[in-house]
């Protein structure tokens, strides 16, 4: 007689709410140029405070890449496969923080409508309801 156990074949995964708390953003991508003057800021960020950042979050991939004759951009990559670019062309390094910040802290979902139910009017419309018989007269 053959007994399956299905212990063995649960696997549990993970989900915030569930155990732990799971960042949902899985790499920054910091891209910036060397001689261009709206990078500035950028790389005294990456000079001065993005070491610290990589040692609070070691979850998150850190990649810094050069792109020449470009301006600086901040590229979350998140679970599901979505990406957010934010430019940072001239922005101070505490400014930049704040954006890091807000990418790290992202879901990785585009923000929905708030609002879903139809625009429903208690007036008529002063022009009357649209028929494809007000453009030509009719010709029978």
């Amino acid at each position: 007689m053959n007994k399956i156990h299905k212990a063995k074949h649960i696997i549990s995964r993970p989900k915030n709410g569930v155990s732990g708390f799971i960042f949902q953003c899985r790499k920054i991508e910091f891209n910036y140029c060397e001689r261009s003057g709206s990078s500035r800021g950028m790389i005294e960020y990456l000079k001065s405070r993005l070491i610290s950042f990589a040692k609070k979050n070691p979850q998150i991939e850190i990649i810094v890449t050069p792109r020449p004759s470009k301006h600086p951009l901040i590229r979350g990559t998140y679970l599901n496969g979505f990406q957010k670019d934010i430019c940072v062309r001239n922005k101070e390094p505490k400014d930049i923080s704040e954006v890091v910040q807000l990418i790290r802290d992202h879901t990785g979902y585009k923000a929905k409508g708030r609002f879903k139910k139809p625009v429903i009017s208690t007036t008529p419309s002063v022009r009357g309801i649209w028929s494809p018989f007000n453009t030509r007269p009719h010709v029978i």
